[in-house]
Order: structure tokens, then C-alpha cells, then sequence
């Protein structure tokens, strides 16, 4: 009799013990994957990487911060500050936006530098030839037409195999006039050399010039080693950049008139006869299948760590729009024939949708964030004004699912911010810092 009591005795004390633990909720017990919440993911968090998942930190930028439910953090992520996503203006419905082949692309308003497209805008890439376009704003600045311009030794010879030349030599003279359309037409780099020993006085002299005018027209990630564009390290400009530098240079007259020009005589020179040079930008050209209507200059670029680069202006109804496409395999033409479209379409519809480099960028019904060094947010979180968000190995922000990162998980509401001190949708609670409370 007495174990027995002893036994209720137990029960009754166990069951107070039990009552008195203070009540959460259904506890999970199992991994929050959820049917109803969309798809889960997983990877490195703002205090490091999970296990296999490095690609959070490809971007360069490991600048620590406070992550969710960690501490100071050196894993991928940073803190951002910019509008939520409702920036860029609006987009008519019947108006898509581009899909665009080439790595880096920007759509510029000339009128008012205004961009209505950008892929990878703030990205360094290898200009090649486009950097010609500097050189000619340059030289249009500075010099006469008339002035004569004497080719040095160092000037026809400092050039990788394979480099485009008009085959001049030590001593040839041409006008800064002439030297201008072998430029810009035919891309010859001994030209440009020469042009910026003229100017200069040494190649060195003048991409220092060229450094300095780049930064005046408000370029933040171009350094110029030479005036031609043949390969360097050091030599690289961004899309966005080009396309400040396009527009100065299509605003000078010189440069414009030049640059829309089909054909031009070269006089003869030591080692050569006259001969005619042709303007290599198929879309300035009439009859080429790869013409459009209201080109006003352009010019083309190729090397083989550049790929295909392309600048284009075109003025149509009073709307005058910059295509740049950069880091391209071939689909420069096509690609900047639909920035074209895209841009005159957006104009003509009264769209006032905006592209920008940095910041919340929406493609179709999803939002990506273009960080301060203008890579795309991509596999990592996203500090912004105070708001934490993940970003996909895809780049587009999570909305409604749960990601684990560093053993915990975490849950994006359907406006893509991160939840906190709250029940999930689908009933789990979350502590303070967002964490999952298991």
C-alpha cells in the first residue's frame, strides 16, 4: 500500500513539474520544410559558411557586420543602405524587360544620363577599341584639326602581334583630321599612339589625361594605361563609365561627325598608298542587315580578354540612347538592337522605368540588389536599412521560405524580409534575432 501511494504521489509531482513549464506552441521536432512555405536553402550566412558553400563570398566583399542571431560576422554579406523595392519608376505592361546575351550592359538616356538598363553596370571589364572614344574626345578637345601629327618610332611599334594599323611608319604625317577617321574607322592603334604622343607627349602622359577626364565626366571605376585599348591588366572601364564618356564624346561635334561617317581617304604615306577606310560598326551602315535607323556614331572593340565590346548612339523622335555592351561572345549587335528597342518602346509609352547599377533592381516580378561595388547581390544576406534579406546563388531575393544558415534557420516573409520574434505562416515561432526556436 505504501509503494503504491508513493507511486501517485510521483505521478501527481510530475505532472506539476510539467504544467509548470511555460508554453510555446507546438515545438518542432523535425527540420522546418514546410510544403506551403516554398522552397528552402541553404547557404553561407553573415558569420560564415556552411559546410561546401563558399560562393557567398565571390563578390570581394567581407566587410564584418552584425548577422541574424550571430555576432560580428566575417562571411559573405554587408550592410547596405537604399530604397525598398519599389524603386525604378513604372513599366508599361505590353514593355518586357531585355534579356541581354553579353556580360555587362547599360542603357543610357543621353538627355539626362538617366539608365534604363543595366547588367553588371559597375562591373570592370576589358574595353578594347571602345577606349578610342576617349582618346577621340580628347584630341577633339585639345587639338586643331589642321595640326599636323609626326609618327614616332615608339608610336608604330609599341603593339601587340595581330594589332590594327593603317601601316604607318617612323616619320609618316597625317592631320589630326585624318588621324581622326583613321581612329575611329579604322580602329588603327599606332594612330592612337601617335595622337597621344601629339597631344601629351608620351602614351603615359596622356592615359593620365585620359584618367583625369574620366573622372571630371563622373567615372568611378576606369583606369586607362594606354590610348588604344590593347590589353592590360590595368586598363579597364566599366559599362556604366563608358557610357558617361559616350555621352561627352557624342556631344562633341567632331567626334560625332566623325563617328557617323561611312568612308574617308587616307592620303599616302611612306610604306603605303592612299587608301579608303571603312566605318566598322555594322549597324551604322545601310545596307547591312544589322542596320538601324538613327544611329548618329559608334564604334566596335575586340580583343581576346575583352571579347566583343560595342558603343552605340542613336537619336530617334528627340530621344537620343546609348547602348554599351561589354564582355560579349559574338551577340553585341543583337543584344544592343534590344536595348534599342526596349528603350525607344519605353520612351514611347511613357514608361518612367529606371535601371541602376547599385541598389534594388526588379526583373519581372523579382527583385535583385546591385551592391556598392555593383555586383549583384548573390548566395549571401543583404543588410538593407536595418532589414536583413537573402539573395539565391540566382541573385533574385527569397521571399516566403526558409533559409539555414550557420546550423539555423531562418524565414523570408512574402516581402522578402526576415522574420523575427514572431510565428511563421506555417507555425513555427522565431526568437529575437530570427532565429527558429527548435
Amino acid at each position: 500500500m505504501a509503494k503504491k501511494s508513493c507511486r501517485l504521489w510521483s505521478l501527481v509531482i510530475s505532472i506539476s513539474i510539467l504544467a509548470s513549464i511555460p508554453s510555446y506552441g507546438e515545438i518542432p521536432q523535425i527540420q522546418p520544410f514546410p510544403g506551403t512555405a516554398g522552397q528552402t536553402e541553404s547557404g553561407s550566412g553573415p558569420s560564415g559558411n556552411t559546410s561546401g558553400n563558399t560562393s557567398g563570398n565571390t563578390s570581394g566583399n567581407t566587410s564584418g557586420e552584425i548577422g541574424p542571431g550571430v555576432g560580428t560576422g566575417t562571411g559573405g554579406g554587408s550592410t547596405q543602405t537604399g530604397n525598398t523595392p519599389n524603386a525604378g519608376g513604372t513599366l508599361p505592361a505590353d514593355i518586357k524587360q531585355p534579356v541581354i546575351q553579353s556580360e555587362g550592359a547599360i542603357l543610357m538616356d543621353a538627355s539626362t544620363g538617366t539608365l534604363l538598363y543595366s547588367k553588371n553596370g559597375e562591373t570592370r571589364y576589358y574595353p578594347a577599341s571602345i577606349t578610342k572614344l576617349m582618346t577621340a574626345l580628347l584630341v577633339a578637345e585639345k587639338c586643331n584639326l589642321s595640326e599636323t601629327v609626326t609618327f614616332s618610332k615608339a608610336a608604330t611599334t609599341n603593339l601587340e602581334s595581330g594589332a590594327v594599323t593603317l601601316g604607318l611608319t617612323e616619320g609618316d604625317k597625317l592631320t589630326v583630321e585624318q588621324s581622326l577617321y583613321g581612329l575611329m574607322l579604322k580602329s588603327a592603334n599606332e594612330v592612337a599612339n601617335g595622337l597621344a604622343e601629339h597631344v601629351s607627349g608620351s602614351v603615359g602622359a596622356f592615359s593620365a589625361l585620359m584618367n583625369a577626364r574620366a573622372k571630371e565626366l563622373g567615372c568611378t571605376g576606369t583606369n586607362f594605361v594606354n590610348p588604344n585599348g590593347l590589353n592590360s591588366s590595368s586598363h579597364y572601364t566599366t559599362p556604366h563609365d563608358m557610357a558617361l564618356i559616350a555621352r561627352a564624346a557624342y556631344q562633341n561635334d567632331t567626334v560625332k561627325k566623325i563617328s557617323s561617317t561611312l568612308s574617308y581617304q587616307i592620303p599616302a604615306t611612306k610604306k603605303a598608298s592612299a587608301r579608303t577606310v571603312t566605318m566598322g560598326h555594322k549597324m551604322l551602315n545601310p545596307g547591312d542587315s544589322r542596320y538601324y535607323p538613327g544611329v548618329i556614331g559608334g564604334k566596335t572593340g575586340y580583343t581576346s580578354l575583352a571579347g566583343n565590346t560595342l558603343v552605340t548612339c542613336v537619336e530617334k523622335n528627340g530621344v537620343r540612347l546609348i547602348a554599351v555592351i561589354m564582355k560579349s561572345k559574338s551577340t553585341h549587335y543583337e543584344d544592343t538592337k534590344t536595348l534599342l528597342d526596349y528603350g525607344f518602346a519605353l520612351k514611347a509609352a511613357g514608361g518612367t522605368a529606371q535601371a541602376s547599377s547599385r541598389g534594388w533592381v526588379q526583373d519581372g516580378t523579382k527583385w535583385y540588389y546591385g551592391k556598392q561595388d555593383g555586383n549583384k547581390a548573390c548566395n549571401e544576406w543583404q543588410n538593407i536599412n536595418g532589414v536583413y534579406y537573402w539573395f539565391g546563388t540566382d541573385s533574385y531575393m527569397a521571399e516566403s521560405r526558409w533559409v539555414e544558415s550557420n546550423g539555423k534557420w531562418y524565414y523570408l516573409g512574402a516581402n522578402g524580409a526576415m522574420l523575427k520574434d514572431t510565428i511563421t505562416p506555417d507555425g513555427y515561432r522565431l526568437d529575437s534575432s530570427g532565429a527558429w526556436i527548435r
